[in-house]
């Protein structure tokens, strides 16, 4: 018998109508509850994992400690949870059919005909239970990609029923995340999207035992019980999800309408009273700031906000921790040069250059970095954006005025950003970079090394390129300083310049690690300097104004 409690969340009418907060808000309330919690989400497109994708196509990568590059939801799960998650946390259809198709090449399946159904259902189902195998969660909540009737989606519905039928209903339900939508020119609200998406999971032979309606107004005890009645759910398992102002708001939300009681009683588990005392501290700092700041994100794919969803999150982490509303400025590095950076960076409190590859896009970036390091602005560059603050002080500052990385120029002649010597004999672009947790030490008396409060520290990371210890020392000399170094292989990971209040370039993604419950010290960091530098800026026009 299961001691692991399996929840499967599906979608249906529409895509992006938020499976993965749904899943994040309810594991953190069953987490409030003393419970261990985990959520995976299953993709159902044929790329291994989400590494190879442009950031337009599927928003940010999301990379893991053990160097897992997986869909953004799983950034969402460790924000929630504050548990870090692994490989085991994402599976695409690519992942499955490549451990199948190697399998049958080893000649484990001799004899058989490989079919989606035994052989690849089996695969998921086993990807499925590895975390509730593990011991160490008491709730698996899985999230499957995609809307249900989506022709890519049925083997993981398929995997799903068996799942449920084996492990039994007081170890496994279904809760499926339908829209509601309002008609306008009605004025009233819609549920046959809702009964057929119903529908059409029934016909896969899964029946939700809760339903979570997104909606834009408050679901009527009448239109709840319609949806009860046509959708075969008892009425409190109809679960209203309107819109928030914030998806923090979210876990509350839930605990209102009821949804975790729910599923604590359909699983047969202890209910008691969760403790969200934290959680609503920060949201209670979140909503009430004191002060407010602007923040510049450089970036090149800044139309959509989700290549960049991680470090907009981080901004409100840090906001909160300094009780100050973060607003962020995006500014596209394509349209940003020497003749208007002026009058695009005008009025930031702080600039912040985010990662990217290619090179289009490039020198709006540097110009970004000149003017924060001329103009003393606080300043933090990741990935990217520390290779570029790197070649901007090369060029302006040591005077190489053709210095560049050789991923945007191989023939430059002062390659202060270089391509990784393990990276020169790889041919493959799928999980072949830099990736995960590496360690990194401190200087001492450095920015860093006070913002971090250590002398090491371990940071995620997501790159090929990296900067050319060979112009070392000459950097150091002019004024930009190496205050973080990886002890295995020498590599810089952190650059600070001299005589600025707070410029700090960093390899590694912080974003990646930072949490409602450990906002991470870097942003944290880097919003107090923006929110003194607000300040300070307030007092000189006070000081004008006087004279």
């Amino acid at each position: 018998m299961s001691t692991t409690k399996y929840i499967f969340v599906t979608g249906g009418v529409s895509s992006s109508l938020g499976k993965g907060i749904i899943a994040a808000s309810l594991a953190k309330l069953l987490q409030a509850r003393g419970y261990r919690v985990t959520i995976q989400k299953l993709d159902p497109y044929i790329n291994v994992d989400p590494g190879t994708l442009n950031p337009y196509e599927h928003g940010e990568c999301y990379v893991t400690d053990d160097g897992a590059e997986t869909d953004l939801d799983l950034g969402h799960y460790e924000r929630f949870l504050n548990v870090p998650t692994s490989q085991a946390n994402n599976v695409t259809t690519g992942r499955i059919y490549q451990s199948v198709i190697q399998k049958e090449r080893r000649g484990e399946f001799l004899g058989k005909t490989v079919q989606v159904v035994p052989h690849i259902t089996n695969e998921i189902k086993e990807r499925i239970q590895i975390l509730g195998k593990s011991g160490k969660f008491d709730i698996v909540i899985t999230e499957i990609g995609g809307t249900v009737g989506d022709i890519e989606s049925l083997p993981y519905i398929e995997s799903v029923r068996q799942l449920k039928w084996e492990l039994g209903d007081d170890n496994a339900l279904v809760i499926h995340l339908t829209l509601v939508p309002f008609l306008k020119a009605a004025g009233e609200l819609k549920t046959k999207p809702t009964q057929h998406s119903v529908k059409t999971l029934m016909e896969s032979g899964i029946k939700a035992d809760i339903l979570v309606c997104r909606t834009e107004h408050e679901l009527s005890d009448d239109l709840k019980r319609k949806l009860a009645l046509f959708c075969n759910v008892k009425q409190e398992a109809v679960i209203q999800s309107i819109d928030a102002s914030t998806i923090y708001d979210v876990p509350n939300l839930m605990l209102e309408e009821g949804l975790d009681t729910v599923v604590l009683s359909k699983l047969n588990l202890k209910d008691s009273i969760p403790n969200l005392d934290h959680w609503n501290s920060f949201l209670k700092k979140h909503k009430n700031p004191k002060g407010k700041v602007k923040i510049g994100l450089i970036g090149k794919y800044v139309e959509l906000q989700d290549s960049y969803k991680s470090i907009l999150e981080s901004f409100i982490h840090a906001g909160a921790e300094n009780e100050v509303k973060v607003k962020v400025k995006s500014i596209h590095s394509e349209f940003l040069n020497a003749n208007d950076v002026k009058k695009q960076l005008k009025g930031l409190d702080a600039i912040l250059v985010a990662p990217g590859f290619g090179e289009r896009g490039i020198e709006g970036k540097i110009e970004a970095v000149r003017f924060a390091r001329e103009n003393k602005i606080p300043f933090l560059g990741i990935c990217l954006g520390m290779q570029m603050a790197v070649i901007e002080y090369s060029r302006n500052v040591l005077g190489l005025k053709n210095a560049n990385s050789v991923e945007m120029d191989p023939d430059t002649k002062d390659p202060v950003i270089n391509l990784m010597e393990d990276q020169k004999s790889v041919t493959e672009k799928g999980g072949t970079m830099r990736l995960g947790a590496w360690a990194c030490h401190l200087q001492s008396g450095s920015i860093v090394a006070d913002v971090y409060k250590a002398k090491a520290i371990d940071e995620r990371h997501r790159h090929r390129f990296e900067y050319n210890n060979a112009y070392r020392d000459q950097l150091e000399a002019a004024g930009l300083k190496t205050t973080g170094i990886n002890p295995e292989t020498n590599l810089v990971e952190i650059v600070e310049v001299e005589n600025h209040p707070w410029f700090i370039g960093v390899q590694y993604h912080p974003e990646y690690k930072s949490t409602v419950a450990n906002p991470h010290p870097l942003f944290v960091s880097f919003v107090k300097a923006a929110y003194d530098y607000s300040k300070s800026k307030s007092k000189s026009k006070a000081k004008s104004k006087s004279k």
